[in-house]
C-alpha cells in the first residue's frame, strides 16, 4: 500500500457533511483528493475548507450515469497517474412505503444511492488492482436494518452492503473492498440545519446508547482506518458507525 502521503483518492458526494470530512482527513494525511459531486460550487467549498497537508482538486460528474463515472476515472488516473483509494460516499434519502413511492421515484433513488457504487467502482477496479488499493462503500445503518417509511432508500443501501461483500471475494486479495454504515449523524445533507437541542435530534439520541448524533468527522476517521495499512488484512467488513445502536434489540431500557 502506498505512503500517504503519495495516495490518490476519490470521494464522491464530497460537496459537504460526510463526504467533506472524509475529503479533508486524507487531505490531511497528506493525500491527493478528487472531490466529486454535481455542483461545483459545494465542492469548491470543501476544497477551500481543506486543512493543509494534500490538495484538493474538484470534479463534477454525474455518477448515475456509466460513461461519466468511467470518464471521471480515466481522467483522474490520466492527470495523476494513478488511484488508491476509492469512497463511494455519494448518496440520498428517500422517504415513503412501497405503496407511495412512485417507479420513478424509486428507479431515481437505486440510481444515486446503488448504480452510482456500481458505475464507478467497475471503472475503478482495474486501477486499483495496479496499487493494491481499496473500496469504501459508505452505506447506512438502514442497510442493516429496516426503517419506517424508508422502502426505498433501505433497499437500495440494503444492497450495498452485499455489492460490499460481493467485490470483497472476486477482487480479493489485490483490491480490498469495505463499508461503513453510519448511524443519525449531524451537519450533514439531509440533517443539515439541525442542533442536538432540538426535538426531533433528542428523539433519535434517546435511541442511541452515546446518547448523541454522530459528526461526519467520527465516520471519517473510520473510512480513513479501512483504507490504511493498519486495515490491511481487512476485507468485506460492514462496520457500524453508529454510537451502539445496533447492539440494541430495540426494547426500552429499563433501570434494575
Amino acid at each position: 500500500m502506498s505512503n500517504a502521503a503519495e495516495r490518490v483518492v476519490v470521494v464522491t458526494g464530497a460537496g459537504s457533511g460526510i463526504g467533506a470530512a472524509v475529503a479533508h482527513r486524507f487531505a490531511a494525511e497528506g493525500a491527493t483528493v478528487v472531490v466529486v459531486g454535481r455542483t461545483r460550487e459545494k465542492l469548491e467549498g470543501t476544497a477551500a475548507a481543506a486543512p493543509a497537508g494534500g490538495s484538493v482538486l474538484v470534479r463534477t460528474a454525474d455518477l448515475t450515469v456509466p460513461e461519466e463515472a468511467e470518464a471521471l476515472i480515466a481522467s483522474t488516473v490520466a492527470e495523476l497517474g494513478r488511484l488508491d483509494v476509492l469512497v463511494n460516499n455519494a448518496g440520498a434519502p428517500s422517504f415513503g412505503t412501497v405503496e407511495a413511492v412512485a417507479p420513478d421515484a424509486w428507479r431515481a433513488v437505486m440510481a444515486v444511492n446503488l448504480d452510482a457504487v456500481y458505475h464507478t467502482s467497475r471503472a475503478a477496479v482495474r486501477h486499483l488492482r495496479a496499487t493494491r488499493g481499496c473500496i469504501v462503500n459508505v452505506g447506512s445503518v438502514s442497510g442493516l436494518g429496516g426503517d419506517y417509511g424508508m422502502a426505498a432508500y433501505d433497499a437500495a443501501k440494503g444492497a450495498v452492503v452485499n455489492l460490499t461483500r460481493a467485490m470483497a471475494l472476486d477482487h480479493a486479495p489485490e483490491v480490498r473492498v469495505n463499508a461503513v454504515h453510519p448511524g443519525f449523524t449531524l451537519n450533514t445533507g439531509i440533517t443539515a440545519g439541525l442542533t442536538a437541542d432540538m426535538p426531533v435530534v433528542q428523539s433519535f439520541a434517546g435511541r442511541i446508547p452515546f446518547g448523541r448524533a454522530a459528526e461526519p468527522e467520527e465516520i471519517a476517521g473510520v473510512v480513513a482506518f479501512l483504507a490504511g495499512p493498519d486495515a490491511r488484512y481487512v476485507t468485506g467488513a460492514q462496520i457500524p458507525v453508529d454510537g451502539g445502536l445496533g447492539a440494541a434489540t430495540g426494547q426500552p431500557r429499563v433501570d434494575v
